[in-house]
């Protein structure tokens, strides 16, 4: 095959635990071997792949047991929290992607990189935080929970939550290692759950900033600064809609730049699904990226032949 390219893939959050079951860690085995076939195929194809993904649901159970062992141990600041599901779902994925290319005869490493990504202390988001993280509270318990310097808003119809930072990502420390990485022929996996959020002090020196990141913001920027050709977000649709789930619903083959962001200002792309994905798929192509394709986990394959999925270009 002649037209090798370099293709960073975000795996969505039901890559890993489906929706509607418990999520223990042989469910979130078992669906992770189930989600990589497509991934092989890529790799079988000769494309140089870095894969990153969500952790929510996973960084959800850290904050549960946070709070159920509060009285026995110190609790985990959101950032290591990042870092420890990096870790954890970095390992399950490596493993079964690992096994899976040994089952098909491609001889390759995978190796997963604990990722950092630097953000802006200053961030609007620092100052009015909106993203909901962890379990849901009563109303009785908002007060006392505000008395630990939480931000705690209602999360409509569903229950009281914490709300916290999610700045945009402006650099990730350890891209030039995930680019010698992938140039020596690894599959890396990075940026996991956004990857850590860190800040630069006065001297230079990173310190952990307590928020969480985009991971589909954090995905477009690691792909523009290996110089990646393509950015594939895997989510639970085939392709982009408009009218979503309404009679006069309709579904794109391709999207410009342009037509993205008008429909983002219609409203059309809701903040809690399709949008943080239009957003960063606009955030790719304008700093230089040829295109985002945006598809299930079934269809990669066939959608980097051009053959699935909505096709995002300038």
């Amino acid at each position: 095959m002649t037209n090798r390219k370099t293709i960073v893939v975000a795996l969505g959050g039901n890559a890993i635990i489906e929706e509607g079951t418990e999520g223990t860690i042989e469910q979130q085995f078992a669906n992770t071997r189930k989600s990589l076939a497509a991934i092989v195929g890529m790799i079988r194809e000769g494309h140089k792949v870095v894969l990153t993904h969500g952790n929510g649901p996973q960084a959800g159970v850290h904050l549960i047991r946070n709070e159920a062992a509060s009285q026995q141990v110190p609790p985990s600041p959101l950032g290591v929290i990042v870092a420890d599901t990096q870790g954890s779902m970095g390992y399950m994925i490596a493993q079964c992607l690992s096994n899976a290319l040994l089952k098909d005869g491609v001889k390759k490493d995978v190796v997963t990189v604990v990722t950092q990504v630097e953000v802006d202390p200053e961030d609007p988001s620092m100052k009015n935080p909106t993203k909901y993280v962890g379990p849901f509270y009563k109303v009785e318990q908002v007060e006392a929970l505000r008395q630990r310097g939480w931000i705690i808003k209602e999360d409509p119809g569903r229950g009281f939550r914490r709300v916290v930072p999610s700045p945009l990502p402006l650099d990730v420390v350890e891209k030039d290692i995930i680019k010698d990485l992938i140039d020596d022929g690894k599959i890396v996996i990075a940026v996991g759950g956004g990857g850590v959020p860190v800040r630069k002090d006065s001297e230079g020196c990173l310190q952990g900033v307590d928020a969480v990141i985009d991971k589909d913001r954090a995905s477009a920027l690691l792909a523009n600064l290996i110089a990646a050709d393509e950015l594939i977000i895997l989510t639970g649709v085939d392709r982009v809609a408009i009218n979503y789930k309404k009679p006069d619903m309709r579904f794109f083959d391709r999207l410009t730049v342009v037509e993205c962001e008008a429909y983002l200002a219609q409203g059309q792309f809701p903040k809690g699904s399709m949008g943080p994905k239009i957003e960063a798929a606009c955030d790719f192509v304008k700093r230089g990226g040829e295109k985002v394709i945006i598809t299930t986990m079934e269809n990669a394959t066939l959608a980097v032949d051009g053959k699935a999925g909505t096709v995002i270009t300038a």
